[in-house]
Order: C-alpha cells, then structure tokens, then sequence
C-alpha cells in the first residue's frame, strides 16, 4: 500500500520493566510526547533494516534453503525543533544542576511510533518500536548568512529485540483493520500508557 506524508511522531521513556516513565521522570505529564506544531514537527524518518536476508544454505550442488532472519530496524529522524529538556532525556544527557549536561554511558530505553498516511489520507499506517535507544551523531553547526543556518535535531534511533514480539525489533498497525484500536496500540508500545484525564504538556 502507497504512502504518503509524515503526520507525527510519538515518543517515551521506559523503565526497566517497559513501563512507560511519566512526570519529571519521563517527557510529558502522562508520559508521552507527541511531536506538534509548537516545536515545529517531525521533519522526517528514514527507517532502515525493516528486513534482512538470511543465509544461503547450498546442499546437493544448489541452494536448498535460507536461514531465518529478524527485523531490528533503525529509524534515522529529524525533529525540527525539539525541546532541549526533552532531547537531553531521550539521549541520556544528565544535569549537573548547574546548566550543564554530561552523556550518560546508560542511555535510555525509547519507544517509537512513526505514523504516516494512505494516499487517500483516510488512514494511518503506524511504524511502531517499543524497545530501542536514541543517539546524536554530530550536529552541523554553521554561520547565518543573508538567510539563518538552522540545525534540526538529527537523532538516530536503534531498535532491540521484545519477546512480546517475538524477538523482533518492529510493528507495524493499520488504522483500516477492522479490529484496530489506538489506544490498546499506544499501551501496548509505550508501557501501559493511558491518556492522562488533565492535558499533556506535549500537547
């Protein structure tokens, strides 16, 4: 099926245990943080990896079977403009109480939703990753000429294997199924999330 378009992002730091963090401990009031036109939105998500190939197996002088193979994809984003507090979470940087941030050898355990449209824009098709982390490369910084240099947030995204998923790294929804249920979707992704009774700070 055609797609088209980057509608939202979806973001949550989890606990050990793949509860979803919220409050100060995690990116918004109920947890999660939904990207918005606040901060500008998603630019992109270049996700890679959705399948590999497994290993040829030859016998008898021919090719008579591939190994099985699992799908731990890597979601290459830019987030135009990323609230600093909400980026230093979702890369591990920790405060020192004083404006400082030192990178934290323990990153964070991520969970990801990329949704995107069917070309009618009738329904969403949803790239979801509940067990991965984040990570900055490099940050291009450059002189403002006649026009500003802006610099969005490039993060990188590795998904890790759930055995609720059985060992994969990726799954995708359809909002078109029939049986199809956004909310049962958000909790199971983002650690029992339910959407808080009073307004997210993340709009």
């Amino acid at each position: 099926m055609a797609q088209v378009g980057l509608k939202k992002t979806y973001l949550a730091l989890l606990d050990d245990d793949g509860k979803i963090k919220a409050g100060d401990a995690g990116l918004a009031t109920d947890g999660l943080y939904k990207s918005n036109s606040k901060d500008l939105g998603t630019l992109s998500a270049n996700i890679t990896n959705i399948s590999t190939n497994g290993t040829q197996q030859f016998g008898d002088n021919g090719m008579v079977d591939v190994t099985k193979a699992k799908s731990f994809p890597q979601v290459a984003g830019v987030w135009n403009n990323l609230p600093f507090d909400i980026k230093a979470k979702l890369l591990g940087r920790e405060s020192d109480g004083k404006g400082g941030y030192l990178q934290s050898q323990d990153l964070p355990r991520v969970a990801l939703i990329v949704e995107s449209e069917t070309i009618d824009r009738k329904h969403s098709i949803f790239y979801a990753f509940s067990n991965g982390q984040m990570t900055e490369a490099a940050v291009n910084i450059q002189t403002d000429n006649a026009n500003e240099n802006r610099v969005g947030d490039t993060l990188t995204y590795q998904s890790f294997g759930l055995d609720d998923w059985n060992g994969q790294g990726m799954k995708m929804f359809y909002s078109g199924d029939a049986d199809f249920d956004k909310a049962a979707m958000l909790a199971e992704v983002f650690g029992g999330y339910a959407e808080a009774t009073t307004p997210s700070t993340s709009n």
